[in-house]
């Protein structure tokens, strides 16, 4: 009996310390972490101290006021290096800092308050209710741009809001915030010298962002797509949408974000997404009629020196107020053709010997920057600031995922980039299976790039376009869980990492956001088609990896509620069946509606296989407006090809419609699973018979479908519309789980 309980003990020890680790563990993975035994216990006689820390007093009401938060606990600040948890600057990289907690106190130290910052981001991560696990963490960061980019613009936030996002961003050790303040839809920045820009600039009647959200809000039973009332004022008979932020607020949010160790970045976008602007004060377009072209707004015209000055005063403020040495003046997408016809723009180019508009564009940028620099200021843009001519001061966004060539002729120009490009980055896009592994995998050094090179890679961000994010909780949905992912690429050493662990680790964080009442994304289930197909009878696998989450679901079309029954995986299906299924977690939040269809079928027979074939696939792209892709083949053809495999790369087309046809082999009688990630809407058919059809225009995303079908050859077509660019790279799998080779498998 002895021996028992002294193995019963050595068996409660181990699972406590394992314990620990599974409920707590840390993301970013930190380069060097070792659990120890028990717990540092949090009460109200626990006190900070900041010792030698450089603004140390911050730093403490910091820590201070996020374990509040936490545990309810008011932490004592006291003078000198006595404290329970002790911070202090140590002899170590400015980045770097270790973390050490024992039962009886905390040693938070770093090579500057920055660090520190860091460090109490993960003390934030280890807090229980009233305590923290005993550990010993050495930590620093694999880039110094670990960045995310909220648009403010499209829909406007409140300085609360702004500094929750800051907050959450902070608990995952971010250290750069791109606040887009302006915009064609509204000016959110106060500029004294320009009174009209936030007076006229930053109200707007509703437009077609609004709208959608509210339809979205009654067709999707979701109050996250709600306009907030309180952004809504009455302007004559109209009512108008809006706000702004004063000097003073944007110096606050400064301060708040500085005190967590991010520095705040300002966009000015210019000399197009200018509309606010120009329809506030005359004289800055290129003519007096301004609004949209084909796709882009009116730019500003720089030819006028009056525009150029507007622009200097405006930035000169806005370096009284943001500190960080780094600005963005945006310069993406901008509409040239008023340029072309322009009697100013022109004598502009002929006066300066320029060739064209974009070295217009550039010398513009030139001009702006130089302003930039006489203020002590380092420019950013977006990467179309490179087309025209690229200074050799300038920093570059990369966030055109289909110009792949960017960052290598970026950096082999000798300037630095900061990756966000669309193919994963562009968080305000639909969340799909793919997303996560695809972002936490993403190759920041590829071998393509110099050691040289490569040093000029700044780091990475995320960007949040808020079109249609007009609330708090839907910034977050489309925040989390991906910002927790990114925060792991851009921090962790790439043999640290694994994406299998990091799944393991993400429930943790799960409930840590439940605790902080952030509204995030349900995590993609997994093992969903649009169509599930079987012969005799299907069972419902699909997997949720959001433990705190219960999925619900109806058979007659409508919404599920929270009171709806429960979806067990292992169900078994023997007749054709739709389900509408939807995540509830925590305080009965509902998630994304999903519809799915279980369909029973009989087998689809081969055809008979013509006399001639030869290995591809037919391929034909169309001048099509779209969204609808059942009439693409009525518009204008500009090209066709033959394709080896249904892969068709990045078309920088607007308004792009492609038809793909041909014959598929299939070797053995069974249910084929189709997988068809792209960024448009996408049609694929199997004999005719629909397989997937989806709409989901410009956004980055997979569906999937599945057919019954025999061994042999069988006719399939594909088409896709894109507004911006066309994509795809279809794979079919067997039941067997392997995929099928495309040099055996597609014919024409």
């Amino acid at each position: 009996m002895k021996n028992l309980r002294i193995l019963l003990m050595c068996a409660c020890l181990v699972l406590g310390v394992f314990s620990a680790s599974a409920t707590r563990d840390i993301v970013p993975v930190p380069v060097q972490l070792t659990w120890g035994n028990g717990d540092f216990p949090l009460t109200q006689q626990t006190t900070i101290s900041y010792g030698n820390l450089p603004n140390g007093e911050q730093a403490a009401r910091y820590l201070q006021e996020a374990m509040k938060k936490l545990t309810g606990v008011e932490l004592r600040i006291v003078d000198g290096n006595k404290g329970d948890i002790r911070l202090a600057k140590g002899r170590m990289k400015a980045d770097q800092y270790t973390l050490n907690v024992t039962t009886t106190g905390i040693e938070l130290t770093g090579g500057s308050y920055e660090a520190v910052a860091w460090g109490i981001g993960t003390l934030r991560q280890l807090t229980d209710e009233r305590s923290i696990p005993c550990v010993s963490i050495n930590d620093q960061p694999r880039f110094g741009w670990r960045g995310f980019h909220f648009d403010c613009s499209r829909h406007f936030f409140t300085v609360t809001e702004v500094k929750e996002i800051i907050d959450m961003m902070a608990l995952y050790k971010y250290n750069r915030f791109h606040w887009h303040l302006t915009d064609d839809e509204g000016w959110r920045v106060e500029i004294k010298k320009y009174p009209k820009l936030t007076e006229q600039g930053a109200w707007r009647k509703w437009n077609g962002h609004d709208r959608t959200c509210m339809q979205r809000e009654k067709a999707e039973d979701n109050p996250d797509f709600r306009i907030p009332t309180d952004r809504l004022r009455i302007n004559g008979t109209d009512t108008v949408y809006g706000g702004y932020y004063t000097q003073a607020e944007l110096r606050e949010v400064v301060r708040y974000a500085k005190q967590r160790g991010i520095e705040i970045m300002p966009e000015i976008d210019m000399p197009g997404h200018m509309l606010a602007a120009i329809q506030a004060y005359e004289g800055i377009s290129c003519f007096p009629i301004t609004g949209w072209g084909d796709v882009f707004s009116t730019p500003m015209c720089p030819g006028k020196d009056k525009m150029l000055e507007f622009c200097k005063d405006i930035w000169t403020e806005i370096f009284d107020i943001f500190p960080f040495n780094y600005v963005h003046i945006g310069g993406d997408e901008v509409e040239m053709k008023n340029w072309k016809k322009c009697p100013d723009c022109q004598a502009r180019i002929k006066a300066k010997g320029l060739k064209n508009e974009k070295e217009l564009q550039a010398w513009f940028t030139h001009q702006i920057e130089a302003h930039m620099n006489k203020h002590g200021r380092k420019m950013m843009g977006w990467d179309e600031i490179r087309e025209g001519g690229l200074s050799k001061t300038a920093t570059v966004s990369w966030w055109r995922g289909q110009e792949r060539k960017v960052v290598e002729e970026v950096t082999a120009h000798g300037n630095d980039v900061v990756y966000c490009p669309t193919t994963c980055f562009y968080i305000d896009y639909a969340e799909t299976p793919n997303y996560l592994p695809m972002i936490y995998d993403f190759d920041m050094l590829p071998a393509t790039l110099s050691d040289k090179q490569k040093q000029h890679v700044l780091g990475v961000q995320a960007n949040l376009w808020c079109e249609y994010v007009p609330t708090r909780e839907r910034a977050f949905y489309q925040y989390f869980p991906r910002m927790i992912a990114v925060a792991e690429l851009a921090w962790s050493q790439p043999s640290r990492k694994s994406y299998a662990d990091f799944q393991r680790r993400l429930p943790a964080q799960y409930r840590l956001l439940n605790r902080y009442n952030v509204p995030y994304h349900f995590p993609a289930l997994e093992g969903v088609y649009k169509k599930h197909v079987f012969t005799d009878r299907a069972k419902v696998d699909i997997v949720n990896r959001d433990p705190s989450s219960t999925l619900r679901y109806t058979t007659d079309g409508s919404i599920p509620q929270k009171s709806s029954p429960v979806l067990l995986s292992g169900q078994t299906i023997d007749e054709s069946k739709s389900m509408t299924v939807r995540p509830f977690g925590h305080n009965d939040r509902g998630g994304e509606i999903i519809n799915i269809d279980y369909e029973k079928q009989g087998m689809l027979s081969a055809i008979q296989r013509p006399a001639s074939l030869t290995q591809g696939l037919n391929a034909t792209w169309y001048d099509h407006k779209g969204p609808l892709t059942i009439d693409i083949h009525s518009s204008k053809a500009y090209d066709s090809k033959t394709l080896d495999a249904p892969t068709v790369p990045y078309q920088a087309r607007s308004f792009t419609g492609v038809i793909i046809t041909g014959y598929i082999d299939i070797p053995a009688d069974g249910i084929y699973t189709f997988a068809m990630p792209n960024n448009g809407a996408a049609q694929l058919k199997i004999d005719g018979n629909a397989v997937v059809n989806h709409s989901r225009t410009h956004l980055p995303h997979e569906e999937m479908g599945q057919a019954a079908l025999c061994a042999g050859l069988h006719r399939i077509e594909i088409r896709l519309w894109g507004r911006w660019s066309t994509r795809l790279n279809l794979t079919v799998t067997a039941p067997d789980g392997k995929q099928l080779p495309a040099e055996t498998t597609y014919y024409r």
